[in-house]
């Protein structure tokens, strides 16, 4: 099974063969490397551009206006934020201009933590994109979702911002991407580069097929019917395998929403799940004031507050400037598996 890198991959050479993409760039994007976590690897339209974010973004756009459909990359999201200003001129293009400028554009990044890469390699980027509207924002947390968002992201006539969970990027992944050869071992010999001299490398791609999601459509991870879990990113296989180890454990039946999307979102699938259970956590990494999930948590009790057992609980980052390089301040600022357990114990076991 192939990883989320080798998913995000083989997606772009999809969108290479097949949907108009011609130009994917970004530090370190183009060969030899590929990127940083070698998204990029072997695609025959990838190219280095200066280190220079604000550049990335500004000729993405420019790329976009003129009728190209660009992938640009941000090698990683805590380099985004001197960009912002132009990801709003972005979003706003379509909205402002009537509906005459699309801007069918795709800026990926690695988001969260969970490398110990501290105050400049960790920071989370979700809420502050849920305020560019305009611009669709999208978090997968399997690699087969990330091939098929890549899919609808580069489709799509709109800006989309493609957060890539940074821990995720080399877990293999439990489906098959349609045409994906069903032995890794063959996988990694087509389409990853061997260490050392790649100069004469070039990628074998197996012949992938259309798979797309659309965006704006979450899953249901795990069914259930004592607690809902909303989650994303980084943060949903965590929350999936508490839910199984409950189950298996008879002390609750917890069912896992993952949200792949969060601009739009699909307020329809989380309020049928908290309405069947009446409880709900909303879980993910970002620091806890201004968080995406406490306008979710908002929307719920205005409009599902007669449906509630108990009240809803968030999860998520500390307040904190950045993450602390040493293990132990990661774990303490950012949610851990011992901390959706206590966190769903408590809501289980809250009489109604």
């Amino acid at each position: 099974m192939a990883n989320m890198v080798q998913a995000i991959r083989l997606a772009l050479h999809y969108g290479e063969e097949n949907l108009g993409v011609k130009e994917i760039f970004g530090e370190d994007v183009g060969p030899p490397l590929g990127g940083v976590f070698t998204a990029t690897q072997g695609l025959r339209t990838a190219w280095n551009s200066p280190l220079d974010e604000r550049g990335i973004v500004g000729a993405a756009m420019g790329l976009a206006w003129a009728g190209f459909r660009p992938v640009a990359e941000i090698q990683f999201v805590d380099y985004i934020f001197n960009v912002i200003d132009l990801l709003k001129l972005a979003a706003n293009a379509t909205w402002t201009s009537g509906g005459r400028y699309k801007t069918p554009m795709v800026v990926m990044t690695p988001t969260g933590s969970g490398i110990h890469g501290s105050i400049y390699h960790s920071h989370s980027f979700d809420s502050i994109a849920t305020k560019l509207h305009g611009m669709k924002v999208v978090c997968p947390s399997t690699p087969l979702d990330a091939y098929g968002l890549m899919i609808s992201a580069i489709k799509d006539d709109n800006p989309v911002l493609f957060l890539k969970p940074k821990a995720l990027l080399r877990v293999k992944g439990e489906e098959l991407i349609p045409g994906e050869p069903s032995d890794e071992k063959e996988l990694r010999s087509m389409i990853d580069a061997p260490i050392g001299d790649r100069s004469q490398w070039k990628p074998r791609w197996p012949d992938v097929k259309e798979y797309a999601i659309p965006i704006g459509q979450g899953k249901i991870s795990k069914p259930g019917a004592d607690a809902t879990v909303v989650t994303h990113g980084r943060l949903a296989p965590v929350a999936l395998e508490v839910a199984k180890a409950f189950a298996a454990a008879g002390t609750g039946d917890v069912e896992v929403v993952d949200m792949r999307s969060l601009v739009p979102y699909d307020w329809e699938l989380i309020k049928s799940s908290i309405k069947k259970t009446g409880r709900v956590l909303f879980l993910n990494e970002e620091t806890e004031i201004t968080n995406f999930g406490e306008h979710l948590f908002r929307r719920t009790v205005d409009e599902l507050f007669y449906d509630l057992k108990v009240r809803p609980r968030l999860l998520c980052g500390k307040a904190t400037p950045g993450i602390g390089l040493s293990p132990v301040l990661e774990y303490a600022i950012v949610p851990q598996k011992t901390d959706v357990e206590r966190a769903l114990r408590e809501l289980l076991d809250e009489p109604a």
